[in-house]
């Protein structure tokens, strides 16, 4: 996931092609990008992450991974968990200047 994440944000805003790993996400999570990475036993991993256009005060757009989550494999997450996750984006975004740690 760290590679994944380190290509996401040296390559330029919205061109990286993630093959899989990197995924914009749709629906209710539209504006949302997954950092998807399959582990042993069969399980899945996810981070939701954000790309911040809008944080004053810096001079590119900031990648922010706002929460990570597991599933067994070839199941889906609850809405409870996607809602949990849009309510920390909204959070992470009410905020400007951003918190950076």
């Amino acid at each position: 996931m760290e590679a994944v994440l380190i290509a996401v944000a040296a390559a330029p805003p919205k061109r990286f092609a993630g093959g899989g790993q990197w995924e914009a996400m749709h629906g209710a999570m539209t504006g949302w990008f997954e950092v998807r990475c399959n582990g042993p036993r069969r399980h899945h991993y996810r981070l939701f992450c954000l790309l911040d256009y809008d944080a004053q005060g810096v001079d590119k757009p900031l990648l922010v991974i706002v929460d990570g989550r597991d599933k067994p494999f070839q199941t889906e997450l609850r809405e409870q968990d996607y809602a949990a996750v849009r309510a920390m984006g909204d959070e992470y975004r009410r905020r400007n200047p951003r918190s950076l740690f």
